[in-house]
């Protein structure tokens, strides 16, 4: 299976529905790459699409690949050297936050085996889920890791990731008892990779994860100034951690820890 990698200029919607009602929309751009073979543009527009392993899972493997792969292993997954399609933020002028990356694994023959969403917050941690997609591309997932400093960590995800084609439609709701106080989408419509579009992107959006990043801020101090209450933030756990199986199973089950 080989396919060629992709721009998808898009619009990403945050909706809380409660305790407040209130929207957040933002225009950006995100790549849909092979992580074994990232695209490699002319070297005056290089600086505008990065794709570093450090960006990624633990920061510390040599490839996108070799994070992915040691990250699945911890779960018990091989792919055998299957193709993985990777939908992502790329680094822009030294510039890069992903608050979700996807990744599509398949096995030798091209065979589907699970999806990979990989969640950074405006804190600086990173957690992933391993999904398995129904027919429709959607999958649950118990919440594990802190986002919004306005939901605690519970309640768990419903997230529709079918692979993009020509238009990418993600979803992501959280849904707590009693309803789903937020939903995420994420829409946009197929673009030819070359150096022209790049460049229009890039001037159209400059440093757009940073635009995110700085919007996501600005509305949180909204919030809080009408009153939303901050939930306590869980002590961070290492992107190690989170990977290494035993550390895993110490935090989750103390009574086995040494």
């Amino acid at each position: 299976m080989s396919f060629a990698s992709a721009l998808y200029p898009c619009t990403i919607t945050h909706v809380r529905s409660a305790p407040l009602r209130h929207a957040l929309r933002h225009r950006t751009y995100m790549w849909l790459i092979d992580p074994d073979h990232p695209p490699r543009l002319p070297r005056l527009i290089r600086p505008l699409a990065r794709f570093d392993p450090r960006d990624h899972f633990t920061g510390d493997q040599p490839s996108l690949r070799a994070g992915l792969d040691a990250f699945l292993a911890s779960r018990g997954v091989r792919l055998d050297g299957g193709p993985v399609v990777m939908l992502t933020h790329a680094r822009v002028l030294g510039h890069v936050f992903n608050p979700l990356t996807l990744y599509w694994c398949h096995g030798p023959d091209g065979s589907a085996r699970c999806v990979v969403a990989e969640v950074h917050n405006t804190y600086g941690g990173r957690h992933c889920y391993l999904l398995r997609p129904d027919a429709s591309g959607t999958a649950l997932a118990d919440k594990e890791f802190y986002v919004s400093p306005f939901f605690p960590v519970d309640g768990r995800y419903r997230m529709r990731v079918p692979r993009p084609q020509d238009r990418l439609d993600l979803t992501v709701h959280l849904e707590r008892e009693g309803g789903r106080p937020f939903t995420a989408t994420v829409r946009g419509a197929r673009r030819e990779v070359s150096a022209g579009a790049v460049l229009r992107l890039a001037v159209r959006r400059p440093w757009s994860t940073l635009a995110v990043s700085a919007a996501i801020r600005l509305h949180g101090v909204r919030l809080y100034l009408r009153g939303l209450p901050v939930q306590p933030r869980p002590a961070p756990v290492s992107a190690l951690e989170d990977t290494d199986p035993d550390q895993r199973d110490r935090r989750e089950n103390p009574e086995n820890a040494a």
